[in-house]
């Protein structure tokens, strides 16, 4: 009995989790921040390397990061240990903004004062 109360809980806690993230407009933004250090603001590049996610097919995009989280893509630096840290539903929000992001030159950072 106390087995399958607390499968029961750890359903509803995953599934009221997955309902907040759906109803939160930013979410995606907000995952999808933690690439822009190196894929810049909005997934716009300076200088393209590596290369901007902005404009990019949803499509592609989310394969990219499916194989990278598979180990698919060899020759790779840290996007491989990044992609295993998403569920796919994530990967797929992740994907979608870049997607709808307009491409174009990306903004090197404002200089440390």
């Amino acid at each position: 009995m106390r087995v399958s109360m607390t499968i029961a809980s750890a359903a509803l806690a995953a599934g009221l989790a997955a309902s907040a993230q759906a109803q939160d407009p930013s979410y995606a933004r907000n995952i999808a921040a933690t690439c822009t250090p190196c894929h810049g603001t909005e997934g716009r590049s300076v200088g393209g390397i590596p290369p901007s996610l902005a404009g990019q097919s949803k499509d592609y995009l989310l394969q990219a990061l499916k194989d990278f989280k598979e180990g698919k893509r060899a020759g790779t630096t840290i996007m491989h240990q990044h992609a295993k840290g998403y569920t796919d539903q994530q990967l797929e929000l992740i994907a979608g903004y870049f997607s709808s992001m307009k491409a174009g030159p990306g903004a090197a950072a404002p200089a440390a004062r």
